[in-house]
């Protein structure tokens, strides 16, 4: 019996799955080199550092964007009138959310951070390395 087009595409793609299965278990050190797993560890670390900055970078934006607005409305009035005295209320209430808003930020950045640790060792362990 000649096998068909069908019979031959399943042959061949069944030997394929094989071949690299064998060589996948065959190799399982490779697969967590202790190389690829410090890179692992250091590209979590540099992404955990330029997040931070990102997020100091921004609080220090909005900060400076209530204390202009806020000189701006006082230099355009005539001193202690309510827009003044509102605009300098909203300063101080934009610059302390934003300092909120970046410490949640960061404990945000360093429980995933963690977490990629955790795998990284997790998976570390596992390989026995």
């Amino acid at each position: 019996m000649k096998p068909n087009y069908f019979v031959k595409r399943l042959i061949t793609g069944l030997f394929a799955v094989l071949m690299m299965t064998s060589l996948w278990f065959s190799t399982p050190s490779a697969n967590a080199s202790p190389v690829l797993l410090t890179t692992a560890k250091g590209a979590a670390q540099a992404t955990e550092d330029n997040s931070k900055g990102l997020v100091d970078n921004v609080r220090d934006k909005v900060k400076d964007a209530a204390k202009s607005n806020a000189s701006k409305v006082n230099s355009s009035t005539d001193g202690d009138n309510t827009a003044a005295r509102k605009a300098r209320e909203d300063a101080s209430t934009i610059q302390k959310r934003a300092d909120e808003d970046a410490s949640r930020t960061k404990d945000a950045i360093d429980n995933n951070m963690g977490a990629v640790k955790r795998a990284v060792d997790g998976i570390k362990d596992a390989f026995g390395q």
